[in-house]
């Protein structure tokens, strides 16, 4: 007969099994500390060598790293996602900017329907809490912070999904577009313009999700993400503008 006997897991394994869904639903990130092993074992109810056995399974996974006198650290398992000739060849080509924002404008339109069919009443509240922090940005004209909490915004909506490939994916895209890769994003936020449209933009996704419309959630992203799209390509005009009149200046003041 195929049967065998039924064996009680280890507390080592419940431990791995454990982290690895935080991980995996993105609670816990790359680069975030875990606890230090005491506090960790007494939160897990498990003894200190069952989790040391944990955290040797989860490096050996490549999941955790230990950093000496610093503790233990989610690996970043994110920058595998692209190699870094990969990444170079992406910042050197403005082919891939656009492309970038394509896909972008595919995912998050899908993400943002199945935020507001499948988001929780907690998933809402988070993204609404973040737009709240746009809005009282906003009057402080700080590019940094408004470029960090428009990420923070998409990507509540990506976790609202509830997909964790996708989840997986697009932190792993935002993390290249923050690094500016893509493009530098606070260049959006400079224009008196466009720092009013884009919020304007933001507040017709968040009504969207929190009303669960999935149709208008998709279609404000899209419209949103156009108009990045459009306000990008007439930066990089008015630079190519700017370079050849001041090519023009130079010569003049020489003649």
């Amino acid at each position: 007969m195929p049967f065998q006997k039924i064996q009680s897991e280890k507390l080592a394994q419940s431990v791995v099994k454990q982290i690895e869904l935080l991980i995996l639903r993105g609670i816990l990130r790359p680069g975030e500390r875990l606890p230090a092993e005491r506090d960790l074992a007494e939160r897990l109810n498990v003894s200190r060598p069952s989790l040391r056995e944990a955290i040797g399974e989860l490096s050996t996974k490549g999941l955790l790293e230990t950093r000496a006198g610093a503790g233990v650290f989610v690996a970043d398992v994110l920058g595998s996602a692209f190699s870094p000739a990969l990444v170079t060849l992406f910042g050197d080509h403005d082919e891939a900017v656009f492309d970038y924002i394509a896909f972008r404008r595919d995912m998050e339109g899908l993400a943002a329907e199945r935020a507001a069919t499948l988001g929780s009443e907690t998933d809402l509240k988070v993204i609404n809490t973040i737009f709240e922090k746009m809005e009282a940005a906003h009057p402080k004209r700080n590019p940094s912070d408004e470029a960090r909490l428009d990420a923070e915004f998409h990507l509540s909506i990506i976790e609202a999904s509830h997909n964790v490939v996708m989840l997986h994916m697009m932190r792993s895209m935002f993390d290249l577009l923050r690094e500016g890769v893509f493009y530098n994003r606070s260049v959006m936020f400079k224009q008196r313009t466009n720092r009013v449209d884009l919020l304007d933009q933001h507040r017709l996704i968040n009504d969207a999700v929190q009303r669960r419309d999935p149709e208008a959630a998709r279609s404000a992203v899209v419209s949103h993400l156009n108009y990045v799209e459009q306000a990008l390509k007439d930066q990089q005009k008015f630079e190519k503008n700017e370079a050849i009149a001041q090519l023009r200046f130079d010569h003049e003041q020489k003649r």
